[in-house]
Parts: C-alpha cells; structure tokens; sequence
C-alpha cells in the first residue's frame, strides 16, 4: 500500500519550529508530542536557523546579542503571562464557587 504524505500548514510549522527555538526543548521532545517525524522537525528548524542567520549577517555583534537577550525576555514573558492568566481564571473561579456556596 502507498502511504499518503502528510501536509503541513506554514503556520504549523512555524509554531513547531517556536517550540524548539523558544523554549530550548529538545527536537525529539516536541517531535514526539505534535505527533511528527523527528527529521522533519529537524529540518524546519535548520532551515529557520539559517535563514536567521542571513538576516542577522547585516547586524553588528552587539545588535545580535540584544536581539538574541530580547528573544530570549520576550518568551519568558509570554509564558508569565500565560501563568498568570490562568492562575486568575483558577482564583475567579474558586472565588465563584466560595460566593455559591456563601449564598446557599
């Protein structure tokens, strides 16, 4: 039987490829948990790799190493914020609960 080769959307792979550079897990990690051959994933990020590495060729040492520290803050950022955002849904909720029960 010929088995059918699977599509992948660009914004797909893009996320894919966020998981892997974004929060330094490894290759086989999120391979294995988005349900993907690992040399595929590999190849997505090579190839974002490399392209970054062109568009960085036209910045000085000291611009990369800011943009690599602001990368680096802005995803530590978005995972407090994602954190938080459900820590408040956890205490609305509890708080919720305690104000049905109050009135019972």
């Amino acid at each position: 039987m010929k088995s059918q080769r699977r599509a992948f959307t660009p914004e797909f792979k893009d996320e894919a490829v966020k998981l892997v550079v974004n929060t330094a897990r490894p290759v086989a990690t999120v391979a294995r948990e988005l349900g993907i051959v690992e040399q595929t994933l590999s190849h997505w990020v090579k190839t974002y790799r490399d392209r970054l590495q062109d568009d960085d060729r036209e910045l000085s040492e000291s611009e990369r190493i800011e943009l690599l520290r602001l990368r680096k803050e802005n995803n530590e950022l978005k995972l407090d914020r994602a954190f938080l955002k459900k820590a408040s849904l956890f205490f609305a909720q509890e708080a919720s609960d305690t104000n049905a029960k109050r009135s019972n």
